[in-house]
């Protein structure tokens, strides 16, 4: 409410100084509307009958608006009509911010439990993630990631739904949701995936689909990883060196399999203590630059943001989501994770 009084007080003073023959009362009205932009409507009220106060008390002195007067009538009748307009306005205003936090206090809780965001230790394995939604009302979005401690070691999975919205997130719930039930259950990595890829095309539209790479951490030093049209993970060594971890045999999205013949193969990867693997979605790589229009090069950024980061992960993924924000201009334009892994 600051302004809006400071306006009626300039004003009132600015009214007496300039004398009789020159009145600026009716400028009065800038006040309410102040009010309507910066306070709640009870408020804007309170300011709008202050600010009426005003120009009763200085009408008088200003002589050509004595009270009754038909220009006096006319700019008080106008005064009070932009007052409630203005309480008007302020109320839709704060009725709009009660929704938004409503749908944003829902959207959190849908994305807790859709994610369920694992802490920064699973079994023997670190990890810090940056997780961020295109859908800025919502919070939640087609990517999709989860990590897991199972009989069979800790297991991964990152993937990018297509399309946005509730359908995509739909189907990144129908994969989590069957990865979650698999990982525990299904001795072999490949097992897992022909699950979540069943529960995929039974359950969403026929031509949808969701890359995906799954991962397994072995207790020897060791990860394997299975593609389904997924953007490649980059393994980040301790001296500085990154790797490109691209699939020997490339495969289609989940949802896709009865198009395609045969079936994916896992690949190993070494993967020593103090190497870091980043798992991202392609909101990362095509993230674009808001100068020359380029594609973000995580590839070729990720060595000095990354690398000798295995035990301050949540540093390290904090650096790398900043660069990246640098690069887009502070905003993106897709559904975006970043999943940073590091073993004990």
């Amino acid at each position: 409410m600051t302004l809006p009084l400071a306006a009626i007080v300039v004003l009132s003073v600015l009214d007496i100084v300039l004398g009789k023959e020159r009145y600026v009362t009716p400028v009065l009205v800038i006040a309410p509307t102040l009010a309507a932009l910066t306070t709640t409507w009870r408020r804007t009220l309170v300011i709008a009958a202050v600010g009426l106060v005003a120009r009763f008390a200085l009408a008088p002195y200003d002589g050509v608006l004595e009270p009754g007067s038909p220009l006096f009538t006319g700019q008080l009748t106008g005064y009070v009509i932009v007052s409630l307009f203005s309480a008007y306005i302020s109320w839709r205003a704060e009725v709009g911010r009660q929704a938004f936090a409503a749908v944003t206090s829902v959207a959190e809780a849908a994305q807790l439990a859709l994610l369920r965001p694992p802490g920064p230790r699973v079994g023997d394995v670190r990890l810090a993630i940056r997780y961020v939604s295109a859908q800025d009302t919502a919070q939640i979005g087609g990517d999709l990631y989860a990590v897991l401690d199972t009989p069979y070691g800790v297991r991964a999975l990152v993937g990018d739904v297509r399309g946005k919205g509730l359908d995509a997130v739909q189907t990144a719930g129908v994969a989590l949701g069957s990865f979650r039930e698999a990982a525990y259950d299904e001795e072999r990595l490949t097992r897992v995936a022909e699950r979540v890829d069943a529960s995929v095309s039974r359950h969403v539209d026929e031509g949808e689909f969701a890359t995906a790479l799954f991962l397994e951490f072995r207790e020897s030093g060791a990860i394997d990883l299975l593609h389904y049209g997924h953007v490649a993970a980059l393994r980040v060594g301790a001296d500085g060196e990154v790797t490109v971890l691209d699939p020997p045999d490339p495969w289609v999205p989940l949802g896709l399999s009865s198009y395609a013949e045969g079936a994916p193969k896992p690949w190993t990867e070494p993967f020593a203590p103090g190497d870091v693997l980043v798992l991202h979605t392609d909101g990362v790589i095509e993230a674009r630059s808001a100068t020359d229009g380029s594609f973000y090069a995580l590839a070729d950024r990720a060595a000095p943001l990354v690398a000798g980061s295995a035990r301050a992960l949540e540093a390290a993924v904090d650096r790398l989501y900043a660069d990246l924000l640098r690069h887009t201009g502070g905003t993106l334009a897709d559904d975006a994770v970043l999943l940073l892994l590091a073993c004990s």
